[in-house]
């Protein structure tokens, strides 16, 4: 019966009994010891809305039959990137990290957020928290503790999924969205495009924001999430072209790709950029329902990845870089490496330091029984995220 063939009974067990996988694999970060440099260096992470590398082509390791991300690919290329393949590639999004807020909770963290309260809407019950995870250390945690200023800056309302109650639980960050630039008088009241405004207009007011931060003493910590590359289709801005004819999805990130390409540009002929490094990190695959039929039966999607402008003494070789099994948990204690920070162990959270030669969970166990124990229960993690 129906029952039986979705195997209901198996999960149901699974959400009882407690999976000791996280208990025993979760490095507290405030039990490690983390060294940072004399001279502190800025952080530019840029999440890119639903940035896959299987929109490159597939003579680089790609997906397509084309390569919609030309500019990301070089950059990709032209910088480190890790990847799961000998070109381009990079980590997964393991369960729990597949949508926006908990990519970038993931990312941050170091951990997934697993539906604990069996909601129909994650996005709807965390948008309802005043607080989020405030018991969990997290990127912006420590960054604060060594004194940076922070700012969360996007296009849309920072309320929806849980994204203002987890910035307001950690690191004394600064929030800048849609309702801000309605505020400051940068758009009119009535002005709504897509989710809120266009990332033409985001990375405009990033660049005046990173003026800003940058003219202080302090070093400082820009967290930039893009929209217009979500789904579905995507968003057709004035920048956009038609170049892939028919095919709106990839004449949208054919236009991201060119607007990132052109912010990074921008930032490497300022005087910050000698200290500044610079992080670009798909938030999640993409949700489109179209866009990624037709790929090659062994094809894996994973999430576009790359670092620009790293410290000196990180090991960035091909052999360190490429052939890599991560996924996105594993951004946490990477930033802080790509800061030049030295992390006691390489590990944070679930997250293993790219940098270093610790084996990360997924080379250790393999995607798949990672996985699988990401899904089941855990009573130490429900104890961790305590305000959901």
């Amino acid at each position: 019966n129906l029952y039986s063939e979705l195997e209901v009974g198996n999960y149901l067990l699974s959400q009882k009994e407690d999976d000791k996988f996280i208990e025993e694999h979760y490095v507290d970060p405030r039990n490690v010891e983390i060294t940072f440099p004399e001279e502190k260096r800025n952080l530019v992470y840029i999440f890119l809305e639903s940035m896959e590398a299987t929109y490159a082509s597939k003579d680089v390791r790609g997906g397509l039959d084309f390569n919609c991300i030309p500019e990301l690919t070089e950059i990709a290329t032209n910088y480190v990137s890790f990847s799961n393949t000998d070109k381009l590639g990079g980590p997964v999004a393991v369960p729990g990290t597949g949508w926006t807020m908990g990519g970038i909770f993931g990312q941050t963290s170091g951990l997934p957020i697993k539906n604990s309260v069996g909601t129909d809407d994650m996005n709807q019950t965390l948008g309802e928290q005043m607080f989020f995870s405030s018991r969990v250390c997290n990127l912006e945690d420590i960054l604060a503790e060594q004194g940076y200023r922070q700012c969360f800056m996007i296009g849309s309302d920072v309320t929806f999924g849980g994204r203002k109650a987890y910035f307001n639980s950690h690191g004394n960050c600064e929030i800048w969205d849609y309702y801000t630039a309605v505020e400051e008088g940068r758009i009119p009241e009535d002005y709504y495009r897509w989710w809120g405004y266009e990332d033409e207009k985001l990375f405009t007011y990033a660049r005046e924001k990173l003026t800003e931060l940058s003219s202080g003493s302090e070093p400082f910590n820009l967290t930039l999430l893009t929209v217009d590359t979500h789904f579905e289709d995507g968003y057709v801005c004035d920048l956009c072209q038609d170049e892939f004819g028919d095919d709106q999805y990839a004449n949208v990130m054919a236009c991201s790709s060119r607007q990132i390409a052109a912010f990074i540009e921008w930032i490497q002929q300022q005087d910050f950029y000698e200290n500044t490094t610079i992080i670009l990190c798909g938030d999640h695959p993409t949700m489109d329902k179209n866009f990624c039929e037709g790929l090659d039966e062994d094809y894996q999607r994973t999430v576009y990845n790359a670092f620009i402008n790293l410290p000196e003494g990180l090991n960035t070789s091909y052999e360190q870089t490429h052939l890599r099994k991560s996924c996105t948990l594993d951004m946490f204690p990477t930033t802080l490496a790509a800061l030049g920070a030295q992390i006691e162990g390489d590990r944070l959270a679930l997250g293993t330091n790219l940098f270093s030669s610790e084996e990360t969970l997924e080379e250790k166990y393999g995607y798949d029984e990672v996985n699988d124990h990401l899904r089941q229960k855990s009573y130490s993690y429900d104890m961790l995220i305590n305000d959901i």
